[in-house]
């Protein structure tokens, strides 16, 4: 999977700038996201969810995992299996493992199940139009051109462009959630 060389320079770019963001910024964020998500009708009627473990600067999806677990919905989080990542049953903190990348990630006795209602994606940087800017190395889009699930961006408004180059393999995202607006995408 190539990734073009503008798309490369725009990932450091805003990489750096939301590593620029304190803490306490991105947690005051990652609460008023985790608030807001509520309101999409996807999300707050999906029984199994997909979400991600934090690394570095993304919006903090911790209280929302176990929110979700208190509220009896079934919970999913990301395995690396070679070039794919699937998505395995958490009950817990306690079923996680440094994985791949040094990002923590469901260990080998949870459960695998792909078949996810909604799924909220780790994003580096997205268009107005939905095209999501990754780390590079395609696993959410390989996971997502091959099940059909609402996908939810969560950024900093702050990582929002106005265009993204969109190569052949980059799937589009449904919804974007920022601090300051929940966002459709109409194709």
């Amino acid at each position: 999977m190539e990734d073009s060389e503008k798309k490369k320079s725009l990932r450091k770019n805003l990489l750096e700038k939301r590593d620029n963001t304190s803490h306490d910024m991105l947690k005051i964020a990652s609460q008023k996201i985790h608030k807001r998500i509520g309101r999409i009708f996807a999300f707050k009627n999906a029984q199994k969810i997909g979400l991600y473990y934090p690394i570095g600067s993304e919006i903090f999806t911790q209280d929302i995992i176990q929110e979700l677990i208190s509220n009896g919905k079934e919970v999913f989080l990301p395995k690396i299996i070679g070039k794919n990542i699937e998505f395995r049953k958490i009950s817990d903190f306690s079923s996680m493992e440094t994985g791949n990348y040094d990002i923590m990630e469901p260990n080998e006795t949870c459960p695998t199940d792909n078949n996810l209602d909604v799924i909220l994606v780790p994003t580096v940087g997205i268009s107005q139009t939905g095209v999501r800017l990754g780390y590079g190395h395609g696993f959410y889009d390989r996971f997502l051109s091959s099940h059909k699930i609402t996908a939810i961006s969560l950024v900093l408004e702050k990582q929002i462009l106005k265009n993204i180059p969109k190569l052949e393999h980059d799937v589009l995202m449904d919804w974007i959630v920022t601090e300051d607006k929940i966002q459709k995408i109409q194709r």
